[in-house]
């Protein structure tokens, strides 16, 4: 498998719908941006998010909105633009998304809070990515395996 993180702003509000069997499929689309040789470069995911597992962030995303997301990179698809070039489309199975720290917080009604707040399937707190575990991993004194930084 390969996992890629991203971190961007969405194009467009999320994209909710189901799919015959009744699962739902949420889709954010992300624009991230780099600079290489002094020219910007804007490359375009998708993010798909299967299932509920953030549910409660997605009132929160807009248009605009920072994020970043992490998950399983699908293969690459090449298509043809309305001009005839080929243009690659890059596909995300999300398994975790946060709102991002970067970017311009928008001060408008249901926007989403500042700061490294992230949402996670695996936990119903907020996860700060800046802490080592969870809060509520252990109690104080005692270490997992998983904490050791190496």
């Amino acid at each position: 498998m390969n996992f890629v993180n991203i971190a961007g702003h969405l194009g467009a509000d999320p994209e909710v719908r189901f799919t015959s069997t009744g699962k739902k499929v949420s889709t954010l689309r992300v624009a991230t941006r780099s600079r290489k040789a002094n020219a910007d470069v804007t490359i375009w995911w998708r993010v798909t998010i299967w299932g509920e597992q953030f549910d409660k962030m997605i009132p929160h995303l807009k248009k605009g909105s920072p994020i970043v997301a992490f998950g399983e990179l699908q293969k690459p698809e090449i298509f043809n633009d309305r001009e005839g070039k080929p243009q690659i489309s890059l596909e995300i199975w999300a398994s975790n998304i946060q709102f991002s720290p970067f970017g311009k917080p928008e001060q408008r009604e249901g926007a989403a809070p500042a700061g490294p707040v992230a949402a996670h399937p695996a936990h119903e707190a907020p996860v700060n990515p800046y802490m080592k575990a969870p809060a509520h991993a252990a109690p104080s004194g005692e270490t997992f395996d998983d904490e050791v930084p190496f």
